[in-house]
């Protein structure tokens, strides 16, 4: 078989994007202001556990990559959540935790991480293990979820006001700043992946492994809404992602 282009490769990459987590119901359902305020609370609490994991898994990305340059640029991601020494700037765990404050959870509640659900744990675990123990540009090509992040965090800063006044608007600031960081963050993570994967053989795996990062975050909510249910009904049914 032959490649495809490099155009090709990466239409194919960004049509993933029917699998992205803003399609699974318990999304649509919170985006849409039918989640209770103990569903926005219980995702919140549960998605930080994934929050506090992902400078770990850029760590290791980053203790695999033999290549300064590479590692100028991916250095960056582990800043922006970790936050710099000093600086007035705070990081993306620290936002994630002024959310959870706006939302009506405290601190070392979300600290304690006692309200993790095991699906969650297990997937976002999941994932670490994959960057720790993966080729460098396989780690790299998974993170390209966030070709479609931009688009899930403006839709929350756009409805959530609307749909659930009780959130403190101060809380939003997390969504705000990955606005700006996924952007830029693709534009080395999709250089990576078309400039390794250039057989078809390399490039259909890279889309497997793309397919994969959706699955964990997929399956994170499947998990929450197993466990806090979905709107008033508090329906535990899962749907189905598409393929």
């Amino acid at each position: 078989m032959d490649a495809w282009t490099t155009e090709e490769f990466e239409q194919r990459l960004r049509a993933k994007e029917k699998c992205y987590h803003i399609f699974h119901p318990f999304h649509i359902a919170m985006n849409s202001g039918q989640c209770t305020k103990e569903q926005v609370q219980g995702w919140v609490i549960n998605r930080f556990y994934y929050q506090i994991m992902i400078p770990v898994k850029d760590s290791a990305v980053l203790s695999n990559m033999p290549d300064k340059a590479h590692r100028r640029l991916w250095i960056q991601r582990i800043l922006d959540h970790d936050g710099i020494a000093g600086d007035s700037t705070e990081g993306g765990i620290e936002a994630w935790l002024a959310l959870a404050e706006a939302v009506g959870l405290s601190r070392d509640e979300v600290l304690s991480l006692a309200h993790v659900a095991p699906g969650v744990r297990f997937a976002v675990d999941a994932y670490v293990n994959f960057a720790r123990r993966a080729p460098w540009q396989e780690a790299v090509c998974s993170s390209l979820t966030e070709l479609f992040a931009p688009t899930i965090h403006q839709k929350r800063l756009d409805s959530w006001p609307q749909h659930y006044p009780w959130i403190d608007a101060r809380g939003y600031q997390y969504f705000r700043q990955r606005l700006s960081e996924a952007r830029r963050d693709v534009e080395h993570g999709l250089r990576v992946t078309l400039e390794h994967f250039t057989t078809r053989q390399q490039q259909e795996q890279a889309v497997e492994i793309l397919q994969f990062k959706l699955n964990v975050l997929w399956s994170m909510l499947d998990a929450i809404q197993v466990t806090y249910g979905m709107g008033e009904a508090k329906t535990g049914a899962i749907a189905r992602m598409p393929l």
